[in-house]
């Protein structure tokens, strides 16, 4: 189901045998080039993306990202040009409430998608397991641009990962992506800040 919609020239990295599919709203706070200062509004916004983990030809794991929402226009318009990622500006919100957190997305544009999810937020994980790194320690992702695939670097600390629970999880951002709507109780984690950094995209 989820091998035909990759381009040829990646492989989908498995674990226990099967494909795994990311559905990962957050906060983006002080987007900004190197060296540049960031701007409170533009820099800081609600973000969603749909990705899958996979392996290029020499053999190096990454992201591919079916989709990425984001609730500003300028983000969409810079990755769409300089990233060839796949994003959509979305109308969306990410609200905390103690322990319980609540994001919601409704496209402005593009194949029609939405959002609506809370998360309960539980205890810290102190040594994630082979599973848990196998999600989060991604450090390239992938994107094509006409005949090419294109990959960038990506920096980041090990995700201080937290148990959590979805109690509420509506949302055809999946679906919309041309995947099945996903059936059993989902995987959740929760990390509440990861400094990145990523590199200009390579073809």
């Amino acid at each position: 189901m989820v091998r035909p919609l990759l381009p040829a020239e990646l492989t989908l990295d498995l674990f226990d045998g099967a494909a795994w599919i990311g559905l990962i709203p957050f906060r983006i706070f002080g987007l900004t080039l190197t060296h540049a200062p960031s701007i409170p509004w533009l820099s800081n916004f609600a973000e969603t993306n749909v990705r899958t983990y996979v392996v290029d030809q020499e053999g190096r794991r990454g992201v591919w990202f079916f989709s990425l929402d984001a609730a500003r226009l300028a983000a969409v318009v810079g990755a769409r040009t300089a990233y060839a990622l796949p994003y959509f500006w979305s109308r969306m919100s990410a609200v905390t409430l103690g322990d319980t957190l609540r994001y919601r997305s409704r496209r402005r544009h593009g194949p029609p998608a939405e959002s609506n999810i809370v998360v309960q937020v539980g205890e810290p994980i102190p040594a994630p397991g082979e599973r848990e790194l196998f999600l989060t320690a991604r450090f390239r992702l992938f994107a094509r641009r006409g005949g090419r695939i294109l990959r960038a670097d990506v920096e980041h600390p090990p995700w201080p990962l937290q148990s959590a629970t979805a109690t509420r999880l509506q949302q055809s951002l999946i679906e919309a992506a041309g995947l099945p709507t996903p059936e059993g109780k989902p995987l959740v984690h929760f990390s509440g800040r990861v400094d990145v950094l990523t590199g200009a995209p390579r073809g």
